[in-house]
């Protein structure tokens, strides 16, 4: 039987976002802290992030955390290129003994991700799967299971979905810090951090909603909308590209900020809704510049900023604002907080469910 999709749903699953985050915060640092203690495990060196969809989404936009707040080399990938092209499978142990491949599904059934943990296992690699679903095949054959149930969830493209994966990632690094000799005051410090983002991902969705029902027409009306990012920023261009896709069935696409200005900066329409995602830290500037310079093409420029950043406010047509002063590793807990919103009101205006374009709502 098909799942019965609600634009509603999508709302509902953004408002309960900053609670969904207070909630599993602690009970994931419950569980982290005793399947990564110290002194324990062996030394991790090197990590690999493999998922599907959202799940290699959120594995894009926590690769930093790994490489800043880990100390160790991190590669997201998605499930079949793992299975199939990563680590060097045909090249003997390629997976030492100090590789750690993280699998991440909401739902625990993704087949090829199953299927690249078992023989990430075989080749000596340590496996850890990050999952909404308890006894799920996923946690069969991963070493370690990360469990982040959400109640009362209901059929939706992901939105608390992306986020629990998310938030286990960053909680994930934080603690493999730890255990690698990270000052244990330091990471504390960072799992404080991570919590009091609940803060500004509830003044962010309050903020956000009524911004993302008024770009919604002018999204609906375009055949086509980039969304743009780089960092953690990437990921989240990924998603909310995804979102659009998913909700409205609109073709809407995720590119690193670089790669634009060397390809889609050439594309037509010359307005075509351009959402530049712009995160604190390494890319805030060169995120200026594209803003800047999509603008001069003649693009419809959306960024997703932080509320003072003047600079942004003058260059694009619409801000959707965003709140709190977070570093920039945790970025992704609040740059995706539109995508829900404005991919529900897209669909809205075109009369259309999610995963079901040939349907119109009821």
């Amino acid at each position: 039987m098909t799942p019965s999709y609600t634009l509603a749903e999508m709302l509902r699953q953004a408002d309960a976002l900053a609670g969904d985050l207070r909630t599993l915060h602690g009970q994931a640092l419950e569980q982290i802290r005793s399947l990564l203690v110290v002194g324990e495990q062996p030394v991790i060196s090197r990590v690999y992030l493999v998922g599907s969809g959202d799940s290699y989404h959120a594995a894009l936009a926590a690769q930093m955390a790994f490489h800043r707040l880990a100390g160790v080399s991190c590669e997201p990938l998605s499930a079949l290129r793992m299975l199939e092209y990563g680590a060097g499978w045909k090249q003997g142990d390629a997976l030492l003994s100090g590789a750690l491949m993280i699998g991440i599904s909401a739902s625990g059934g993704n087949r090829r991700l199953i299927q690249a943990l078992e023989r990430a296992a075989e080749h000596g690699a340590h496996t850890l799967a990050i999952t909404a679903t308890a006894h799920s095949p996923l946690t069969q054959v991963a070493a370690r299971t990360l469990t982040l149930p959400l109640a009362d969830l209901q059929p939706c493209p992901g939105i608390r979905t992306y986020q629990a994966s998310l938030l286990g990632l960053l909680l994930t690094a934080i603690e493999l810090g730890r255990q690698r000799g990270h000052r244990s005051a330091y990471a504390d410090v960072l799992n404080r951090e991570v919590l009091a983002v609940a803060d500004a991902v509830e003044a962010t969705t309050g903020a956000l909603r009524s911004r993302c029902e008024q770009l919604a027409g002018r999204i609906a009306e375009a055949p086509v909308t980039m969304v743009l990012g780089s960092g953690p920023g990437y990921g989240t261009a990924l998603f909310a590209a995804a979102k659009l896709i998913e909700a409205a069935g609109v073709f809407a696409a995720g590119q690193d900020l670089e790669e634009w200005e060397h390809v889609e900066v050439l594309a037509r329409p010359r307005d075509m809704p351009t959402i530049v995602i712009v995160t604190p830290g390494r890319s805030r500037s060169h995120a200026l510049r594209v803003a800047t310079r999509a603008r001069d093409y003649g693009r419809t420029v959306i960024a997703v900023a932080d509320e003072g950043d003047q600079d942004l406010a003058e260059t694009a047509h619409v801000v959707l604002p965003v709140h709190g002063t977070i570093r920039e590793e945790f970025s992704g807990l609040v740059s995706h907080l539109f995508a829900g919103p404005l991919a529900c009101f897209v669909a809205e205006r075109l009369n259309r469910l999610p995963f079901t374009t040939n349907r119109v709502s009821p």
